[in-house]
């Protein structure tokens, strides 16, 4: 990178950036992990050298960190898929429950930027549409950092809330219901796509935050694939070009997840666990009354912990999935 010239076409470096960072998130822990186990070896020597129990201790603490780093390095190997190192688009989108899902997809969102601050990925709003009363209907968003798509994948679904509505004068229970889809970024994957015939483009002026020129100019891109109906929009940038060509890249990205979807028996049936955004479609339920509990429908693992899970501490559901996934694979061999 120290080479001149070489951020001279911005695209370029940045897949060279994102390719070296992918490569360093499998080899920095190796190192870190095979120079932690050399340090181990040599407090542990001292420990029975000076008969000391107080470093004996420090070293199985120690141990006990390796052997938790090295069960999340394996877990690592899972993500194995084509796009599973790479970025991905995220959106969430309100189901059956009118406000109460604006509000609960407004929390879930929360939920995911506070997870992904977590993994050290960087976000990039890209379209949002406010709630009548409150909340969001959808968002989505460009999520970037190693492993992205890979982890974030394992939150495709229906989530369900149950809670005291804070909507409601008469303080009653309310289940409501919000979707996940994770779309891969693609960068080299070619799709045929007749932009002139097949795809109406719509202009219109942004909602909600991001300035006096974003909100009184018709910046905001929406592109109609007319063959399949598969419609995307971003309104994200003040440029009507960068919001078309992020648009354009989103559309990529839904037909090549619907032509693999048709090629591929398994994709299929995992994109179709998503199902209808209501009642006995869902993944994972949060129930915050009457008692408090987050359980996964899929791999039955649950937490008392509601408010940390809803504050982004995900990965234990997360690497619950990867490890249910595997299994169910290797059943199918």
């Amino acid at each position: 990178m120290g080479v001149p010239g070489f951020w001279d076409v911005q695209e370029n470096a940045r897949k060279v950036v994102s390719e070296l960072k992918a490569l360093k998130a499998v080899v920095t822990p190796v190192n870190d992990l095979c120079r932690r186990i050399d340090d181990l070896m040599i407090l542990h020597a001292l420990a029975v050298e000076g008969d000391s129990a107080e470093t004996m201790h420090e070293a199985a603490a120690e141990a006990d960190g390796i052997r938790r780093d090295l069960d999340r390095l394996d877990l690592r190997t899972l993500l194995s898929g084509p796009h599973d190192q790479g970025n991905c688009y995220f959106s969430i989108h309100a189901g059956a429950g009118g406000t109460e899902s604006c509000d609960w997809t407004n929390m879930l969102l929360r939920m995911y930027l506070r997870y992904c601050e977590r993994c050290g990925y960087d976000i990039q709003e890209v379209d949002r549409l406010p709630g009548e009363e409150a909340g969001i209907r959808w968002v989505t968003l460009r999520v970037s950092g190693p492993y992205a798509c890979g982890y974030l994948s394992c939150e495709r679904g229906v989530h369900r809330l149950v809670r005291i509505s804070p909507f409601d004068a008469q303080n009653r229970r309310h289940t409501s219901f919000a979707s996940v889809d994770v779309m891969p970024e693609l960068e080299d994957v070619e799709v045929d796509i007749d932009w002139d015939k097949d795809v109406r483009e719509d202009t219109f002026r942004a909602s909600g935050a991001g300035g006096q020129h974003v909100n009184k100019t018709s910046s905001a891109i929406r592109l109609t694939h007319i063959p399949t109906g598969i419609v995307v929009q971003c309104q994200n940038e003040r440029s009507q070009h960068k919001n078309r060509a992020e648009a354009g890249k989103m559309l990529a990205a839904k037909l090549y997840q619907r032509e693999q979807a048709q090629r591929d028996a398994e994709l299929a049936r995992l994109y179709g666990d998503k199902g209808e955004i209501a009642w006995g479609n869902q993944i994972r339920s949060y129930v915050l009354y009457p008692y408090q509990l987050v359980r996964d429908e899929r791999t039955e693992l649950k937490s008392p912990h509601t408010g940390s899970v809803l504050d982004g501490d995900l990965q234990e559901f997360v690497d619950a999935y990867l490890r249910y996934r595997a299994a169910r694979k290797a059943k199918q061999k």
